[in-house]
C-alpha cells in the first residue's frame, strides 16, 4: 500500500485505510483500545473495540460505553483492514493490535512485558512488517529480576514486619500492579487488606477467572489483626490520613522506577521493590526481534535511545510523538523519581491531576526523552551494565 498504514493525528494513532484510531487521546468515532490504563483508555469515544478479557475493566473504569469484545486471535474486517488482537502480557485484557491490508501487516503493541505472570495472558509475538513499540524502560540500565525473586523479597519483608507486630503498607498502582503483587503473596503470613481503589478491581479480576488470595477492606479487619496485615494501596494514599489508622507500620513502593538510585529515598518509604508491568531493555529487544519486523516505530518513553540503537542494528526505525503516559509514570510522579540516578539534573514530574490526566500528557515524557539523549552518550552500543542488581536494599539505594 502507498504510505504508512498508521500515522499520528491530533486525536491519536490513526489507521489510514481502516479509518479508526488506536488508543486515541481525544474523542473519536471508532477506537481500538489496547488496555484499560487511563492514558490509553479514555472517555468520549463513540465505539470501542477491545480484547474480551478486558471488557470488565473498561466498563468499571469508563462507565456506560458502547464496546465490542474480541477474543484473542479472532479476526474482523473494517474498511478492508483485517484486525485481530493478541496478548500483550501487560495487565488483564491487554492486547497488541494486528492490522493487515494489501498484503502489509502492522502491529501496535500498546504497553507490554515479556515475562509471564498469573494475572493476564502472556505476551505473544506477532509476525509483521512494521512494529509499533512502547519504550517506557527503553534504556540499557533497566533489567528486571525474575518476578518470583521479588515476590520472595516482598513476603520476607511482610513476614519480618508481622513478627515485630508492624503492619506492612505496599504502595502500588491500583490496576494491574496491585493484582500481580496479590498473586505472589503468601496469605499464611497474615490478613491482606486492600484500599477502596484496589478492591473493586480485584473483583473484576476474580470475575475474569484470575485466582487471587482472599482480601478484605480495612473496615473488615480488627485493629489488633492489622499489626500482621499487608495493606495494598495506591501511591496517593501514602502520607494521607487514611494510613494513620495502621499505627506503627513499614511502607514500601513497587515500581520499575525503584531500580533508579535515590528513588526510594525521595519517595520516603522504608523499602523499594523493583516490579514493572512493562518490558525491560532485554525484553524490548527480544520482543522486537521476535516480530520479524524490518521497520520499528517507537512511542512513549526513551524514544531517541531506542531509535538510535535500532538504526545502528539494521532496523528502519523512527519515533511517534504521542500523548501516552503510563502507570509507571504515575508511580514515578508519586515517587518523585522519574530519572534520578539514571541521569542527573532531570527534575521529577509533578503529581498528575487525576481528572486532567485523562486528557493531558504526564510531564514524564519529556524527562524520559532527555534522559534517553543523555544516556545514549554514555551507553555506547547499549552494552551498559545494569545499575546494581535490580533490588532495593536497606541502605536507601535502588
Amino acid at each position: 500500500m502507498a504510505g504508512d498504514m498508521v500515522v499520528v493525528r491530533r486525536e491519536g494513532l490513526y489507521c489510514v485505510p481502516g479509518n479508526f484510531y488506536i488508543d486515541p487521546w481525544r474523542p473519536v468515532e471508532r477506537a481500538v483500545i489496547t488496555h484499560g490504563h487511563g492514558d490509553h483508555a479514555r472517555v468520549g469515544h463513540g465505539h470501542y473495540l477491545a480484547a474480551a478479557p478486558g471488557i470488565g475493566i473498561l466498563r468499571s473504569r469508563l462507565g456506560d460505553i458502547t464496546v465490542q469484545g474480541l477474543a484473542y486471535g479472532e479476526t474482523i474486517e473494517h474498511n478492508g483492514v483485517r484486525i485481530s488482537l493478541h496478548p500483550a502480557g501487560h495487565v488483564l485484557g491487554s492486547a497488541q493490535v494486528r492490522m493487515e491490508c494489501g498484503g502489509e501487516v502492522w502491529v501496535a503493541s500498546g504497553d507490554y512485558k515479556v515475562e509471564a505472570d498469573a494475572t493476564c495472558a502472556p505476551f505473544e509475538p506477532v509476525q509483521c512488517h512494521t512494529f509499533i513499540t512502547e519504550s517506557t524502560f527503553g534504556l540499557p540500565i533497566y533489567r528486571w529480576e525474575p518476578q518470583q525473586q521479588t515476590f520472595d523479597d516482598i513476603n520476607a519483608w511482610w513476614r519480618r514486619n508481622a513478627e515485630q507486630g508492624r503492619a506492612s503498607l505496599m504502595l502500588s498502582y491500583a490496576f494491574g500492579k496491585a493484582q500481580r503483587i496479590l498473586s505472589g503473596l503468601d496469605p499464611t503470613i497474615g490478613p491482606i487488606v486492600c484500599h477502596g481503589a484496589v478492591e473493586p478491581l480485584n473483583r473484576v479480576y476474580r470475575e475474569a477467572g484470575v485466582a487471587l488470595p482472599p482480601t478484605r477492606m480495612v473496615s473488615e479487619v480488627d485493629k489488633a489483626d492489622l499489626k500482621t496485615a499487608l495493606i495494598i494501596a495506591p501511591p496517593s494514599a501514602g502520607g494521607s490520613p487514611w494510613v494513620r489508622r495502621f499505627g506503627d507500620f513499614s511502607d514500601a513502593f513497587a515500581s520499575g522506577w525503584m531500580l533508579l538510585r535515590g528513588a526510594r529515598r525521595r519517595r520516603g518509604v522504608d523499602r523499594g521493590f523493583v516490579l514493572s508491568d512493562h518490558a525491560d531493555w532485554p525484553g524490548l529487544m527480544s520482543a522486537i526481534k521476535a516480530t520479524g519486523a524490518e521497520r520499528v516505530v517507537v512511542t512513549h518513553g526513551s524514544i531517541p535511545t531506542m531509535v538510535r540503537w535500532l538504526c545502528q542494528n539494521g532496523y528502519d526505525a523512527k519515533g511517534f510523538d504521542t500523548e501516552y503516559g503510563d502507570d509507571e509514570a504515575e508511580d514515578a510522579a508519586a515517587a518523585g523519581a522519574a530519572a534520578d540516578g539514571a541521569v542527573s539534573g532531570i527534575d521529577a514530574p509533578p503529581e498528575p491531576d487525576p481528572v486532567a490526566q485523562r486528557w493531558a500528557v504526564p510531564g514524564k515524557a519529556d524527562a524520559a526523552r532527555a534522559a534517553g539523549n543523555a544516556a545514549a552518550q554514555t551507553a555506547g552500543n547499549a552494552a551498559a551494565r545494569p545499575a546494581g542488581n535490580g533490588r532495593s536494599g536497606e541502605d536507601g539505594d535502588a
